[in-house]
């Protein structure tokens, strides 16, 4: 380690000379609290690195600090010790490369932000002397004591940045998730040709886009966005369900109507659907699935059409499943734990009567929370399109809410999970429904 000894200097003059600042003064309060803590050089190092840039520590103060904290020893930071400095000029510039007047300006700039001070000699000359155990007896020149005091106030902050950058993320997701869903609506109302104050609600969207922030932003000011975003999302909704609604009564004739009467008590969800031809496809079955599985099922009806083996293969699932759990995963469990997903899904798609509607429209939500089409392929082709559906349900939802920042890497993992076997779907749906219970 470097010895302190490099001879005496004149960069530290009498307080007489020195002109006196108020960064100055607090500094020093914080070297005299500093000799009465005892804090490790290493915690205080971590904590006021943590929060320089914050502070307003340049890089170069950073390495004139390092390079001061290397002429300390562990028993300089014990409690009634100082960690004085008191190398030379010279050694100082050949170890950082800095000019005379970048040395006193790096200096300087430590010093009124209150992370070292100056202990100037009666002569302007920095020197001091160990006693024969290496403890400081005497010393002039820089004082490294104000980290020791400031180390608990630097990890408070620390903490504290910690947890506005976590807001701020969690802010952002929120609202590159409203903004996809406002695009996503008015895109299907203008290529649906729904009649509706569109061209106005894309300028007042476009409007928000502009004020998106292009570097870092408090959360306030991301809160206040989020807020407007989601005002913006509920009026496009409502002005989209009206549109559709009011299309919906012109198309539809007298016998449509009926028609539409009938089927929409027949999917009533409070009555049993008991017709023997329709088979029921509402239960999933947790358990991953692999390619052998699919091909036995497949090899039961071998000439049967797709449709009949995907139900066959369903049935087969959710025979295995009840005889493991007794249970299986319906539709109106995945639904109803996925409330921001029903939402959506019953805006698209009306009553999703079996799994074969919520395929559909899970296909129809996929490019809103961006998973990829090669990767929604590749989950239906690896889990099977029932558990890939329910998969990218509780994806979206998760995404929704903010839990989830990258829905393509979250299917993907539970991809992976699956081919190693350790997929439990149903356990997070039914740990969401108990989350909502209490």
């Amino acid at each position: 380690m470097p010895q302190n000894g490099g001879g005496m200097s004149n960069i530290n003059q009498p307080s007489g000379w020195r002109k006196a600042t108020a960064g100055l003064a607090v500094a020093e309060q914080h070297a005299q609290a500093g000799e009465r803590a005892a804090v490790p050089k290493t915690r205080a190092f971590v904590a006021v690195k943590r929060v320089g840039a914050h502070i307003g520590l340049k890089a170069g103060d950073v390495l004139l600090l390092d390079t001061l904290g290397a002429f300390t020893r562990a028993q300089d930071w014990e409690e009634g010790q100082r960690p004085i400095v008191w190398a030379s000029n010279s050694y100082l510039m050949e170890q950082t490369g800095f000019s005379l007047s970048a040395l006193k300006r790096h200096a300087r700039r430590l010093a009124e932000i209150g992370v070292i001070a100056f202990k100037d000699s009666p002569n302007g000359k920095r020197w001091g002397n160990r006693d024969a155990e290496g403890r400081i007896i005497e010393a002039y020149g820089f004082d490294l004591s104000p980290l020791s005091a400031r180390a608990e106030e630097f990890e408070q902050l620390h903490a504290e940045l910690q947890a506005e950058r976590e807001l701020c993320q969690r802010l952002k997701r929120q609202i590159t998730v409203a903004r996809r869903m406002i695009r996503a609506r008015i895109e299907a109302a203008l290529s649906g040709a729904l009649r509706g104050p569109w061209t106005q609600l894309s300028s007042l969207f476009e409007d928000l886009l502009d004020r998106l922030p292009r570097r870092n932003t408090a959360s306030e000011t991301l809160a206040r966005l989020l807020e407007w975003f989601r005002e913006l999302q509920e009026r496009v909704d409502a002005t989209y369900l009206k549109a559709a609604r009011a299309d919906e009564v012109v198309e539809n004739t007298p016998a449509t109507t009926e028609q539409g009467l009938q089927k929409t008590q027949e999917m009533d969800p409070r009555e049993v659907i008991s017709d023997p031809h329709i088979l029921i496809t509402n239960q999933l079955n947790p358990v991953t699935c692999n390619s052998s599985e699919k091909e036995e099922a497949a090899s039961v009806v071998p000439n049967a059409p797709p449709e009949e083996r995907v139900d066959r293969e369903l049935e087969d699932w959710v025979a295995e499943t009840r005889k493991k759990r007794g249970a299986a995963l319906d539709l109106p469990t995945v639904m109803q734990a996925c409330p921001e997903f029903a939402s959506w899904a019953r805006n698209m798609g009306g009553y999703l009567k079996d799994w074969g509607d919520l395929h559909r429209v899970v296909g129809q939500l996929r490019p809103m929370i961006g998973v990829s089409e090669h990767a929604w392929n590749l989950a239906q082709d690896r889990l099977g399109p029932q558990i890939a559906t329910a998969a990218l349900v509780l994806t979206f939802d998760k995404h929704c809410a903010g839990e989830v920042a990258s829905p393509g890497g979250y299917l993907r993992g539970m991809v992976e999970k699956a081919g190693a076997g350790e997929l439990h779907l149903e356990r997070s749906f039914y740990g969401r429904l108990s989350g909502q219970a209490a």
